[in-house]
């Protein structure tokens, strides 16, 4: 038997209101909450995109940087990863038994801190160092899409507040380093046929 923490005790009876209210609000609802919670990452990848287009045409610096958006999301990704390895949460529809929207996952893929979040915040993070507006799209999708994990019943408040940190102090510290060496970045790229492709239009 595995070993792991049970954060049951940190906020579950917020976790069991959020879950109870969830079961009990119209279909139309918990279709759309369950939707964006399983697709929505998607939406992020848009708006990498459009970002790196944008950047393209303002420049090989903003595009550097806006080509660098998903390596640091890899990167929060991996730190979320750690986190989770070391502590081993249960999922909280484990501990608590509670039917939920999402499938209980099987034990052993654990709950603390949740990766969508994490994902969903070092992307509007990274992305504000792009474009304002990308920025604050991408901010609020990423609150969406903490909510819906905790809607659905796949995390504990707790876990997504602490993945919301991860991604989004890993893609600030990235991003302002990567910031101070953009210039030189770009130069370096720009000289090589790949590098200029992908840094002007």
């Amino acid at each position: 038997m595995i070993l792991a923490f049970d954060g049951s005790s940190i906020d579950g009876s917020l976790y069991t209101r959020v879950v109870t209210d969830a079961q009990r609000s119209p279909a139309w609802l918990d279709g759309a909450v369950s939707a964006w919670s399983t697709y929505g990452l998607a939406v992020f990848v848009l708006l990498m995109a459009v970002g790196w287009w944008r950047g393209r045409r303002s420049g090989a610096a903003a595009a550097v940087t806006a080509l660098a958006v998903p390596l640091v999301v890899l990167l929060a990704f991996g730190a979320d990863m750690v986190l989770k390895l070391a502590v081993r949460e249960h999922r909280p529809c484990q501990s608590l038994r509670m039917a939920t929207l999402e499938a209980c996952p099987a034990p052993g893929d654990w709950s603390f801190p949740s990766n969508h979040t994490a994902i969903a915040a070092a992307a509007a993070a990274a992305l504000v160092f792009v474009s304002r507006r990308l920025g604050a799209v991408a901010v609020v999708a990423a609150l969406a899409m903490a909510v819906s994990r905790v809607w659905v019943g796949a995390h504990y408040p707790h876990d997504v507040l602490a993945g919301a940190v991860v991604g989004a102090l890993v893609a600030l510290t990235a991003m302002v380093v990567l910031r101070q060496r953009s210039q030189a970045l770009a130069r370096w790229l720009t000289s090589r046929r790949l590098g200029a492709l992908l840094l002007t239009s």
